[in-house]
């Protein structure tokens, strides 16, 4: 998946918590997100910050999308909360291998 496929799919798919995302498409979000918000901050703290709340929605999902390509539940994300230990473990999961079985979690196609 290139940067730009990331970026679109992300996008295209702003509030959608199910399915799986793999892990191009959310280190790809990821970047991007961090560069804009940089370019941005140079340019206006303002703006960056709109820029922030604007993807919220779609960084939230790719995460609880990402989570459950590894077998865990969305939910998890509440553990960025949690000072060090829970960034460390959601880094962690971000990067783990995506998970070959079926779980709960993957979409199920309508007969």
């Amino acid at each position: 998946m290139t940067f730009q496929e990331a970026i679109k799919l992300c996008f295209q798919k702003y509030a959608d918590f199910s399915g799986r995302a793999k892990r191009p498409e959310f280190w790809w979000f990821a970047l991007f997100t961090f560069l804009a918000s940089m370019i941005l901050g140079v340019v206006s703290s303002m703006l960056s910050g709109l820029f922030s709340l604007a993807v919220i929605v779609p960084s939230l999902a790719v995460g609880a999308r990402r989570l459950h390509d590894i077998g865990r539940s969305g939910w998890w994300q509440l553990i960025w909360l949690v000072p060090v230990i829970g960034w460390i473990i959601m880094i962690y999961w971000f990067v783990q291998e995506s998970n070959p079985t079926t779980n709960a979690f993957d979409e199920t196609i309508a007969a």
